[in-house]
């Protein structure tokens, strides 16, 4: 039975997006997801969301964004984005501080903005669309404390440009805290390239640093981890691996990943579709009103997709159910 995180999605926001009728809706409107590194497999799970929720609405939907880890393209690509005057905007954050002025932007044109994945909390945007990324940290950090039997040094992947991230970290950081033989060694900067990780990790193999358990705190690192380690035939360690792309759950299933937190890039995507017609259709008397402090918002500050950890113990469910996924077509 898949070890789920609970999450809390306010019905009263929810369940109009899922019942919007076709009839209302008009090939006109044009919504947008704007990432970056989009052709990693988390991505293309998210555009899958983007286009199944375009197709049930019969209006344009489409994710943009340069291919590799570039705040910098993603900024041009929203700036470039705005001057069409889109529908409405979801966007998932890669550095907040080079994105806020541009949603911010937005939302004082008129074009709502809602953020998925990754937040920029202090930008204007209505709604935050994703995963309560502190919860995931510390369920990570549990199965690392749990196989390292308190004790051992922790070398982290990650991407400090990213709220989301630096939120797992956060929750790794509060739950070793109370291990104090448990010590995080080094916190590696993988920079959008999964060839850093790989190469960071041979180094290690190569020099034999004194690491115990690898983890990822986001998608691309850990499959590189496991595949050094596995040609080098070093077994022992403890690898926390993030989101359910082929190459993480197949390491799983060889005993190369101890386990992995799934986040939900499609329903991020598809709920965020879908909100924004919403938005649409019933606009909000201003976008410019500070939502998160009105008690009568209509508009909640966070909906949270969930989390799941996945070990070799659910694994096979979640490839049998990633085979019958939507198609992605865009």
């Amino acid at each position: 039975m898949a070890k789920s995180l609970l999450s809390l999605v306010p019905v009263a926001f929810v369940l109009p997006l899922l019942s919007c009728g076709g009839s209302q809706h008009s090939p006109d409107e044009n919504y947008f997801l704007i990432a970056t590194n989009i052709k990693v497999p988390y991505w293309q799970q998210a555009l899958a969301g983007v286009v199944q929720a375009g197709r049930q609405l019969q209006v344009r939907a489409e994710m943009l964004g340069p291919d590799t880890f570039d705040p910098k393209a993603q900024h041009d690509q929203f700036v470039d984005l705005l001057k069409q005057k889109p529908t409405g905007i979801l966007v998932s954050v890669s550095d907040p501080k080079v994105i806020q002025g541009d949603i911010d932007d937005a939302i004082s044109q008129g074009v709502p903005v809602i953020t998925i994945d990754s937040d920029a909390p202090a930008s204007k945007r209505l709604t935050f669309i994703g995963t309560d990324n502190y919860k995931a940290g510390v369920t990570g950090a549990k199965i690392a404390v749990s196989k390292l039997q308190g004790k051992g040094n922790v070398v982290i992947f990650t991407m400090p440009e990213q709220s989301n991230l630096n939120d797992r970290l956060r929750g790794y950081r509060d739950t070793f805290a109370g291990y104090g033989q448990i010590k995080i060694s080094e916190i590696v900067d993988i920079k959008g390239d999964y060839r850093v990780a790989f190469d960071k990790t041979e180094s290690m193999v190569e020099h034999k640093a004194n690491v115990d358990a690898f983890v990822c705190l986001e998608a691309i690192a850990c499959p590189e981890v496991a595949d050094v380690l596995g040609r080098n035939n070093v077994t022992g360690k403890v690898i926390i691996a993030m989101d359910t792309d082929q190459r993480t759950l197949e390491g799983i299933q060889k005993g190369l990943i101890t386990a992995t937190v799934g986040q939900k890039p499609f329903t991020m995507a598809y709920l965020g579709i879908k909100a924004l017609d919403d938005l649409h259709h019933h606009p909000l008397p201003s976008l410019l009103t500070n939502w998160a402090q009105d008690v009568s918002s209509p508009v909640p500050a966070f909906v949270d997709t969930g989390a799941t950890l996945i070990d070799q113990s659910n694994v096979a469910d979640f490839i049998n159910a990633q085979k019958s996924a939507p198609p992605k077509t865009k």
